[in-house]
Formats: C-alpha cells, sequence, structure tokens
C-alpha cells in the first residue's frame, strides 16, 4: 500500500544472497520516507513497536519481511536485527533495488529459504491478499526459528469490505477469532491479538458503509490497474487532520503496551512458534 515514490533511504550495507551474512541495517534516525508521515502508516508502525518491543530483547534477529514491496519497512523494522524481504511482483522489488536492496522475487506459499532461518517474520497487510492463507502461515512456520515470532498486520471484518479491498486486490478481512484459528492450525502461540486503529473505529467505519452505499470511490492508483503505480496509492488526509489521527495513533501505541482492544479496521498479532 502507499502513495507515489519515495526517498531518502541511507542503508549501512547492502545484502545479497540472505545466507551471505550480509543483513541490511540502517541508521534508523537518518531515514524518513513520505509514507512516514502519512496516519495511517505512522500508527500502523507505532502499534507494532508497541506490540513487539516487550517481547524482542535484543537487536540480532535475522529478520524476514515478507511481501516486503519496495521496502518501505525495512528501516523500521532494523531496530530487531538484519532485514530480508521477500515479494511476489516485480513492480516494488525494482523501486526496491534501486534503493540498494536486493531482495528475491518468490512467493509466500513457497518461500526460497531453508528451515528455521529467521527469529522474526512479518506479514504487514498481506496476508489478505493471498488465495491460500493457510499455506503462507505453513510457509512461516517452516522458515521461522523455535521461539520466534510472526507478526501480522491485516484489514478487519468482512462486513467492512470496500472499494478499497477491491483496490488492492484482497482476497478477505479477518477477525481476532478467524486469525487465532488459523494461527493454532499452524502451530504457533498466540503472545498478542489486537484490533487497531480501535479510537477512530465509529467515524472509519461509518465513512466506509456510507462511501460504499453511495458509490462514492476515492481516484487511487494501483499497480493492479494502473502501469505507473508500483503499490496501491494511500488516500492523502489534509495536514490538520493527518497530524490529529497522528495524535491519536501515538495514545493507541500507548495503550497497546498494557492492553488488547476490543474492536477496530485493523487486526495486528504477535504469534510465537514453541520452542
Amino acid at each position: 500500500m502507499h502513495i507515489g515514490p519515495v526517498s531518502g533511504i541511507i542503508p549501512v550495507a547492502r545484502f545479497g544472497s540472505p545466507f551471505e551474512n550480509k543483513g541490511v541495517r540502517f541508521k534508523i534516525m537518518e531515514v524518513l520516507l513520505e509514507e512516514d508521515k502519512h496516519w495511517w502508516f505512522a500508527s500502523r508502525t507505532r502499534a507494532i513497536f508497541a506490540l513487539l518491543d516487550p517481547l524482542v530483547l535484543n537487536s540480532t534477529n535475522r529478520v524476514l519481511d515478507v511481501g516486503c514491496g519496495a521496502g518501505n519497512m525495512f528501516h523500521h523494522l532494523a531496530r530487531y536485527g538484519e532485514v530480508w524481504g521477500l515479494d511476489n511482483n516485480i513492480k516494488p522489488l525494482k523501486v526496491a533495488r534501486e534503493r540498494g536492496y536486493i531482495v528475491p522475487l518468490g512467493m509466500a506459499e513457497a518461500m526460497p529459504f531453508p528451515d528455521a532461518q529467521f527469529e522474526i517474520i512479518t506479514l504487514l497487510d498481506v496476508i489478505e491478499h493471498c488465495d491460500d492463507d493457510r499455506a503462507v502461515l505453513a510457509e512461516c512456520y517452516r522458515v521461522c526459528r523455535p521461539e520466534g515470532f510472526l507478526v501480522i498486520t491485516a484489514p478487519a471484518f468482512q462486513w467492512l469490505w470496500s472499494y478499497n479491498d477491491e483496490l488492492n486486490r484482497h482476497r478477505r478481512r479477518y477477525s481476532a477469532g478467524s486469525l487465532r484459528q488459523l494461527l493454532e492450525e499452524a502451530g504457533f502461540q498466540i503472545r498478542r491479538l489486537t484490533y487497531g486503529y480501535f479510537f477512530i473505529f465509529p467515524l472509519a467505519a461509518s465513512l466506509i458503509l456510507i462511501r460504499e452505499r453511495l458509490h462514492l470511490h476515492p481516484r487511487l492508483a494501483s499497480p493492479h490497474f494502473d502501469e505507473e503505480a508500483y503499490q496501491v496509492e494511500m488516500e492523502p488526509a489534509p495536514p490538520a487532520l493527518n497530524a490529529l489521527l497522528t495524535v491519536i495513533g501515538r495514545i493507541e501505541a500507548t495503550l497497546l503496551r498494557w492492553v488488547n482492544l476490543p474492536f477496530g479496521t485493523s487486526i495486528m498479532a504477535i504469534a510465537q512458534k514453541p520452542g
């Protein structure tokens, strides 16, 4: 997902084959993407940190970002260790390679990695795109090291299905119950399972339903329909609204350190492979 070309990446190291011990690390404070300024992405990143930071006690991990696209999360995930990526779409991978990343083209259902290679695996708004989500989770389990973590974010509640899901070619949306069942069937243990964008949920859900009823669809670029686009454009917000929603996201991230939230437009899970 996101908005047009971005710049400002300052990688400290590039990497080639994932098993040449050449992970990618960043001087995190020196990296800034345009998408980091958008309230939706900023709030998701802070929520991930709130859930994962208490569980990951060092920065020496191997991290795999499945469905990494153009590598927009690499500089954030680098706080946990060396980051690798995988994607099945050559369009965003071209952008990732222009940024200095070397990431393989491959399928989440059949990853080109040996067993038990990564301490942290992320599926950040990815699994809803996959025809066979069970096969994806089985592969994540295979390449995850014992006691390693799987991080998932995905859209919540099938009844919120909208034009945005069509634009992104989503296959489904999830509830806490459905995601829990999938993760446990794959062999993972649930460490955290919560909804996100909790505070804005009443307004956001109402807006989604009204737009669908009235067929009011924003015109946004998508690589599925536009030759020039490498990822789906995120709907822009006026600066004042963006600032307000960013503050709300900060408050929610603070709350997520302590409690799981009962509803929201997104769902987030931290699952662990048993040792």
